[in-house]
């Protein structure tokens, strides 16, 4: 919209919180509550967009710096209400709002939708309004702004809950918050809203008086989805909304393609992307700005943040986080996947695996019982149960590189910096300090002693000595028979028994 200003409310204290956040920095859905606000107004591609900051301004201006670069900032010091509010904002603009359409919104709003405000904004223009008020009907009004109408239904002002009669407080339209004005009324009016109220408080709908007694158009426009324009005042509203609104995230995928088996227990993030028929299980959460491609399964069980998962992939009951996983690929279950992890197409990250900064190559497998750090796998490699990248000497990380077509043995230990070349193999129990070349076994452990005899005289008295020696005594017993019968059936039995 070529000639639309939108102003952001954001300098309240939220002390109903009861937080050191800022309450416009709360977050569901995977974005603060602000950053839904500002990612719905900047659908709109407004000219000129300000912010109001205030109270913890020192941690509100970065965040919304960091979302919208171009935003303008306005501090409010004091918070004296909402016409107060837009004077700052005015001021920042060097006092005028330019032309066209100013669209006053709340930053803690997070179901608000783009297309609502477009279609708000437009229907404010379209009746030529000095002042338009989006509204809501709701059955429980109290505590919001009524929309006073005269018998005609002409808007006539907007009563505050504190300010309302009786008969007012039966009304059960109630005002958003958020307006939209003619650019040259605002900067008019604006200077002359007071504060004679009972909160001793400068209100931005204060304007409306103003409208009417100029005879001026004042248009309210009531919307059947009213939850977009609720605000959370408390934790207790910020997690009914934080439930409506994954409500509403998991309902558009599925009609978009998902296959969602249990919406109750599924929460996806605002930013998650989603392809058609992937399918999510009970239990799961995508967060950040998760990619899942097309025919992957995730879940159950599984929270995934930032992570990338290609097509046909499998993640099953597992943990990642900034982690990439190739088409066709499996994980879990019980898996965890920290940030650096790539893995590669129909690779197998496997039951009880926890890797970090792990590059694991196509058709690469790490099946079982295994922490893989600083590493890289290469292509269709076979990494041993319990093996361990003992990446860390204390002091710095070191990387361990283990080439193509590799097997390595069960219970291995990498002691990095080093390197397994292409094809080669590694025995049960390994230590391997040192390269192994291409296509050799590698092999570190001692021969094998058995010392006869050592529980009986080590751990006399136990259930383990009572067992040992009756199995002792069995063999003997077999053995002269053996020796009785001469060869045949009892000397069968004996060489099985020694065996």
């Amino acid at each position: 919209m070529s000639d639309l200003t939108v102003i952001v409310l954001a300098a309240g204290g939220g002390t109903r919180m009861k937080s050191k956040t800022p309450k416009v920095l709360h977050r569901i859905g995977g974005r603060t509550m602000i950053g839904h606000v500002l990612a719905a107004v900047g659908a709109l591609e407004p000219v000129r967009l300000v912010t109001v900051v205030g109270h913890q301004r020192e941690l509100v201006a970065p965040h919304v710096s960091e979302l919208r670069p171009d935003a303008v900032l306005a501090v409010q010091e004091e918070q004296l209400g909402t016409g107060h509010a837009v004077r700052m904002a005015l001021e920042a603009l060097d006092g005028s709002p330019g032309e066209g359409v100013v669209l006053v919104a709340n930053g803690d709003t997070p179901l608000l939708e783009a297309e609502t405000l477009r279609a708000f904004a437009e229907a404010h223009r379209a009746a030529r309004a000095a002042v338009s008020i989006l509204s809501g009907i709701v059955a429980e009004p109290f505590g919001y702004g009524r929309i006073v109408r005269d018998e005609a239904g002409v808007v006539q002002a907007i009563v505050e809950e504190k300010d309302a009669t009786e008969a007012e407080r039966a009304i059960t339209e109630i005002n958003s918050g958020i307006l939209a004005f003619d650019a040259a009324f605002l900067a008019d009016a604006v200077g002359r809203i007071g504060n004679d109220n009972a909160k001793g408080e400068y209100y931005l709908t204060d304007a409306i008086g103003l409208a009417r007694d100029a005879d001026l158009v004042v248009t309210a426009h009531p919307i059947d989805d009213a939850l977009q324009t609720e605000g959370a005042n408390d934790r207790a509203q910020l997690a009914d909304l934080g439930r409506e609104l994954n409500r509403r995230i998991v309902t558009r995928w599925m009609r978009d393609g998902v296959s969602v088996m249990d919406p109750a227990t599924t929460w996806i993030d605002a930013d998650v992307v989603l392809a058609p028929d992937v399918t999510i299980l009970p239990g799961t959460q995508l967060l950040g700005a998760t990619v899942v491609a097309e025919d992957a399964v995730i879940g159950p069980d599984t929270t995934l943040e930032d992570c990338e998962i290609g097509a046909g992939a499998r993640v099953v009951r597992a943990h990642g986080q900034l982690a990439v996983i190739g088409a066709g690929a499996s994980v879990g279950p019980f898996a965890y996947l920290r940030p650096g992890t790539l893995l590669g197409a129909d690779g197998k990250i496997g039951t009880f695996v926890e890797t970090k900064n792990a590059q694991i190559g196509d058709g690469a497998k790490v099946p079982h019982l295994s922490y893989v750090g600083d590493a890289e796998i290469g292509e269709g490699t076979n990494i041993g149960a319990g093996t361990i990248f003992a990446n860390y000497d204390g002091v710095a990380k070191h990387r361990t590189v283990v080439g193509k077509q590799a097997k390595t043995g069960s219970n291995n230990t990498f002691v990095a910096p080093v390197e397994i070349g292409d094809g080669a193999s590694t025995g049960g129990g390994t230590v391997v300090r040192r390269n192994v070349p291409a296509g050799a076994l590698a092999v570190s452990a001692a021969p094998q002693r058995n010392l006869d005899g050592w529980v009986a005289s080590h751990r006399a008295g136990t259930a383990q000595a009572a067992a040992a020696e009756a199995a002792v005594a069995a063999v003997a017993g077999a053995t002269d028979e053996q020796s009785e019968n001469g060869p045949g059936l009892g000397g069968d039995a004996a060489e099985r028994a020694e065996s």
